[in-house]
């Protein structure tokens, strides 16, 4: 009997060091979604009244984790019925990823004329400042979904052949980090500008050490969201092009002698670009339709 139960253990102790080097592998490949999924939700869940940004980002967070309950059971019955599918829709997903790191690129090349963004002011009605709350719960909770359906679909990309147990303990580890990680730095960043008013207002003592170091906070905090977008718009290009590389035979083995991160790069570019052509040509072509037939 203590024999059993030692073999029992032993077996239990295998399977979680497994899974620990499978995370590792799962987490690596979904860090650029989850830089970009940082750098996206701290910007939507910035410029409310100062007092309603962690209510507003637990509301984003709750909706996070029913996405997740959602998208899990559905992937892992691909994954079982259907493995197929999950390759299928993993480079679709990498098709989505190459078009909106080249938009970003674009964007950033050929800049567009903004709608200036207003935040939540103080003055407005609570009927009002709920309804405006409300809009961006909603727009962040589903572009969420959307990222959470490439996050898990990667992650389990990487244990596919895995035993279904291995499967559901890896996807769902990574899937609770994406929420609980990236809303709890969030959460983190969205706050550094109260805390550096804070310090502002310690004393009366003007250019103090504690008013220097709440200026750095409260100007920090734009350049580090706009940097994370940067990375982020990286990574969207290097997590592409290795969906490319790894999942079509062919990109495998192009250019056997280049490095891979050169290649999966390159081919993030020409892709993203690629299907940014197409969109934009569908856009200009769908456009006249729909005002023809107002």
């Amino acid at each position: 009997m203590a024999s059993g139960i030692f073999a029992l253990l032993d077996d239990v102790a295998t399977l979680m060091d497994d899974v620990a080097a499978m995370s590792k592998v799962a987490a690596k490949k979904t860090a650029g979604i989850l830089g970009d999924d940082l750098a996206v939700n701290a910007e939507k869940a910035s410029g409310f009244v100062s007092d309603r940004e962690i209510p507003v980002l637990w509301a984003i967070t709750k909706g996070s984790l029913l996405n997740k309950v959602i998208i899990l059971p559905l992937a892992f019955l691909l994954s079982a019925f259907v493995p197929i599918a999950v390759t299928i829709i993993l480079i679709m997903g990498g098709l989505y990823l190459a078009y909106e790191g080249a938009e970003k690129i674009h964007e950033y090349l050929f800049p567009h004329e903004k709608k200036p963004v207003t935040p939540i002011e103080v003055n407005l009605t609570k009927a009002q400042v709920i309804a405006k709350e409300k809009e961006k719960i909603k727009s962040a909770v589903f572009t969420d979904f959307i990222l959470s359906v490439e996050i898990i679909i990667i992650a389990l990309g990487t244990v596919v052949g895995e035993p279904i147990l291995e499967q559901i303990l890896v996807v769902t580890f990574i899937a609770l980090l994406a929420t609980v990680g990236v809303y709890g730095i969030v959460a983190i960043i969205i706050r550094m500008d109260e805390f550096g008013y804070k310090l502002i207002a310690l004393n009366e003592e003007k250019d103090s050490f504690s008013d220097k170091v709440g200026l750095i906070l409260v100007n920090a905090l734009p350049k580090i969201i706009k940097g994370m977008g940067v990375v982020g718009t990286i990574a969207l290009i290097l997590v592409s092009g290795g969906i490319f590389v790894h999942n079509i035979d062919y990109f495998h083995h192009l250019f056997p002698g280049i490095p891979s991160i050169i290649k999966e790069i390159v081919l993030g570019l020409l892709i993203g670009f690629l299907v940014l052509g197409v969109v934009s040509v569908f856009k200009k072509i769908w456009k006249p339709k729909t005002k023809s037939h107002e």
